[in-house]
């Protein structure tokens, strides 16, 4: 598709004049931007409006509308964002190893930019500001893709941002939109090698694999987020139903969200009525198994319930014999994004952090706070469920490469 490849090709050649700025000229190009989000509340909040509208029309679910919302605060808090990475240290030119060979050259291993990331997300149209700021701090170009949803707020979010950028002197096409939401645009960019050095999918599990399958592009998977939460034997109940309830309520349409609840047997008669409580005054619909039903009124859950990310005020609820049962059950139906324990068991927790696979594991405590804001790394560009690279929240020392210098005085290999 030319379009694609002639967007990619711009945010090629534009890519260098960034790199070469320093930390200070970044960090007011992010000031601008900021400055331009702040500027910009009417045309944006307008545009917004005609997404949700439509998406409204189409028949999107509560949860999708409130990741497609726009509002003030909201606005207010992704400009803060843009803001707050001008606080970040500077990613690059940070010598992460040097050392003197015997025949005097002196070898450091430099970070610098990746060149031109490119992203693919759904919904979400705040995730066009976040990595719009995450590149340019990091010295990268970026060509980014969102999806039909959020078509309108996107572009006017990046009509705003690239304004910004030019009005720092630099290229506009350091931020670049594809308009273009077809499918066949995300296959073209996974296919501009030698124009997009790294590719990131950021959705549903449908976009992720199509991405990882089809791309000649490398890419790093942030995956899905069926994520746990175990109710240790030895778990302080009261903590407990505050953390569930937080993991589940504040904000289901995340990938951070909680979507299954798993109950040690001892304290299923004393936990699941309480939780249950919380949970339905919150809205909440139980899917449970015939021991959780067995205790409290929940629907039944089929074995699709068990590796479903809800997005939603629905969550699956299962009673284990201990935890050897829980950490089956996350191994069998986990998706390596975050996973929680609630216990006053040091050695309990001590077994679930060691033997759990997830790129984060919580420990009495909700896992809404895998987030890249949360772990102070200003913003995040998503987060990642592989192990190469990058995992985890993904923020500016993950948008970053290296680069060995050698310095000699004539050396010559013999």
């Amino acid at each position: 598709m030319s379009d694609v490849s002639a967007v990619c090709a711009a945010a090629k050649t534009a890519a260098p004049a960034l790199a070469r700025t320093s930390t200070a000229q970044r960090d007011a190009v992010l000031e601008a931007m900021a400055g331009a989000i702040d500027g910009g509340h009417d045309a944006i909040l307008a545009a917004n409006r005609r997404d949700l509208d439509a998406g409204a029309e189409a028949g999107l679910s509560s949860a999708m509308l409130d990741r497609l919302r726009l509002d003030p605060d909201r606005l207010r808090g992704v400009a803060a964002g843009l803001r707050e990475l001008t606080d970040l240290p500077d990613p690059l030119g940070r010598v992460v190893r040097g050392f003197t060979l015997p025949n005097g050259l002196d070898v450091r291993q430099v970070t610098v930019p990746l060149g031109v990331i490119a992203m693919v997300y759904e919904g979400r149209p705040n995730v066009t500001v976040d990595a719009a700021g995450l590149a340019v701090k990091s010295g990268n170009a970026c060509v980014l893709r969102g999806s039909s949803s959020a078509i309108n707020s996107n572009v006017a979010l990046a009509e705003l941002l690239r304004a910004a950028v030019a009005d720092r002197g630099l290229p506009a096409e350091l931020v670049s939109l594809i308009t273009d939401t077809g499918r066949e645009s995300v296959k073209h960019l996974g296919r501009a090698r030698g124009l997009v050095d790294l590719l990131i999918p950021r959705g549903g599990a449908g976009l992720i694999s199509a991405v990882v399958a089809e791309s000649q592009v490398p890419v790093i998977e942030t995956g899905v987020g069926n994520c746990h939460v175990y109710v240790d034997r030895a778990a302080d109940l009261d903590m407990a139903v505050d953390i569930v309830a937080n993991a589940k309520v504040h904000r289901p349409s995340v990938c951070n969200a909680a979507e299954t609840l798993l109950v040690h047997r001892d304290v299923a008669d004393a936990f699941l009525p309480r939780v249950a409580e919380r949970l339905t005054a919150d809205g909440v619909v139980l899917r449970g198994d015939e021991a959780t039903r067995a205790v409290i009124p929940a629907e039944p859950a089929s074995a699709e319930d068990w590796d479903t990310e809800y997005l939603d005020l629905t969550l699956a609820v299962g009673v284990v014999d201990g935890l050897d049962d829980a950490l089956a059950h996350i191994a069998r139906h986990g998706t390596l994004h975050t996973e929680a324990i609630v216990t006053q068991d040091r050695a309990a927790a001590r077994r679930f952090t060691s033997e759990v696979d997830a790129a984060a594991v919580m420990v009495n405590a909700s896992t809404r706070f895998t987030d890249g804001g949360e772990f102070g790394f200003g913003a995040e560009i998503g987060i990642s469920t592989q192990k190469l690279h990058a995992r985890g929240p993904m923020g500016l020392a993950e948008l970053v490469t290296t680069k060995y210098i050698v310095e000699g005085d004539g050396q010559v290999r013999r």
